[in-house]
């Protein structure tokens, strides 16, 4: 209790520091546009996100990633959020295996770089070496990562209960946001878990060329402790760093996504660039597995639906859809302005060849059309949605000439040909003029 009061001063004490901050930088700003102000604001909360530490940082990503909600100004200051904190000394990581792993099998472990390949908020990644001479990646959890996060989660939950009080952000749906976020970081706390998605994952890809995730050593699998192959290659974020067949390349990680998308139902929920390698034999390897997210049989329907009415333009079904199974609306909706602005972002890429357009324009622009009338989509298309711009901002950076809205064509006819029965909408969509 005295660590989670003390704690709770130590943010009372950030978020004031963060309120000077932003009053200065916006008294030194003078007179600005909306969106110069919103991001403004978007940096003063990273900001603040950053300095509170590794939980906080993570729900600041998770947040960037729901454009329906918040403005560029926001999400793309908390996209920019690093989770990356200083290592702990090498012999908490050797405490760990000591408790986790039986005695022939820790020592099996017979060296162990000191400097971490990566430390994240909950865990750390080093090189070892086993007694068959294999070098592979050992991820450890903190000793005190469990305590750490499950004291964040009380604050960010106390916190989330006195926001939803203002009229102004109960649209946020913040509590939901937060026991969501709450579950899936437990999740991440518990390797097994993550052992099970990367088993799913293989299985999924086991006949889909060039794609992989790092094959596991299960003797080294613990709730704390996750071996797998070392992964030689280079990281999505140095994409000018690649060399070979840049085409199949771009090819296998799109099509990778828009399986996981429109066959599997099974998506990497951290998708981003960083999590991607791609190696010197032209594979496609995705890594960090432990947060998924999962399209329900009775959603396969309408999100498959969606998705074409997104590819072939047609306005009046992409706002149908959105609105009949938005899991929140505003109390105010203008349905017909709703359905009347959908329509003029996509009249303003008439004329354009499909091989012309960018995903990211149309997904982008859909959400920022959601966010002005308070229509929120669910969670798991937004997540799809940052796999979609991570796929195609990747893929035109090996190769300018590829076309996702093309490539998924087949996915989505094959998609629609399978899809179970859909659910019932939430509400029904008012009868507007043609």
């Amino acid at each position: 209790m005295i660590r989670l009061s003390l704690r709770f001063l130590a943010i009372l004490t950030a978020a004031f520091g963060s309120l000077l901050r932003y009053a200065w930088r916006r008294l030194r700003a003078g007179r600005i546009g909306d969106a110069q102000r919103e991001s403004l604001r978007g940096e003063v909360l990273a900001d603040l996100l950053q300095r509170l530490g590794a939980t906080y940082v993570k729900f600041g990503q998770i947040l960037s990633t729901r454009p329906d909600l918040f403005g560029p100004g926001y999400t793309g200051a908390l996209a920019r959020l690093q989770d990356q904190v200083a290592p702990v000394p090498l012999a908490e990581i050797l405490e760990v295996l000591d408790e986790d792993l039986d005695p022939p099998t820790r020592i099996a472990i017979t060296h162990i770089d000191p400097v971490p390949l990566a430390a994240a908020s909950v865990a750390q990644v080093h090189v070892a070496t086993t007694v068959w001479g294999d070098r592979i990646a050992l991820k450890v959890l903190r000793k005190r990562a469990r305590a750490q996060v499950e004291g964040d989660l009380v604050l960010l939950t106390m916190g989330a209960r006195f926001l939803d009080l203002l009229p102004s952000l109960r649209m946020l749906s913040l509590p939901g946001a937060v026991a969501r976020f709450g579950a899936a970081m437990r999740d991440q706390l518990d390797f097994r878990l993550e052992a099970a998605n990367n088993r799913r994952f293989a299985a999924n890809f086991a006949d889909t060329e060039g794609v992989d995730v790092p094959a596991l050593y299960d003797e080294f699998v613990t709730e704390r402790v996750l071996g797998m192959e070392l992964i030689e290659g280079v990281r999505g974020t140095e994409p000018e760093k690649v060399g070979g067949d840049r085409r199949a390349l771009a090819l296998r990680g799109l099509n990778a996504i828009l399986q996981m998308v429109f066959r599997d139902g099974f998506v990497h929920a951290d998708l981003h660039p960083g999590n991607i390698i791609l190696t010197p034999d032209a594979r496609v390897v995705l890594i960090d597995l432990g947060l998924v997210a999962e399209i329900d049989d009775d959603m396969r329907g309408p999100w498959i639906q969606t998705f074409v009415a997104l590819a072939q333009q047609d306005g009046r079904a992409a706002a149908r859809l959105f609105y009949t199974y938005a899991p929140t609306v505003g109390p105010d909706v203008d349905y017909q302005a709703f359905e009347d602005e959908v329509q003029t972002h996509f009249a303003a890429l008439e004329g354009k060849a499909l091989h012309e357009l960018e995903a990211s324009k149309v997904l982008s622009g859909m959400m920022d059309v959601l966010r002005r009338h308070q229509i929120q989509t669910d969670p798991v298309f937004t997540v799809v949605n940052l796999a979609m711009l991570v796929a195609e901002g990747l893929g035109k950076q090996l190769d300018p000439d590829l076309d996702l809205i093309t490539l998924a064509a087949p996915y989505l006819v094959d998609a629609l040909a399978n899809a179970p029965t859909p659910r019932s909408p939430l509400r029904q969509a008012p009868v507007t003029e043609m």
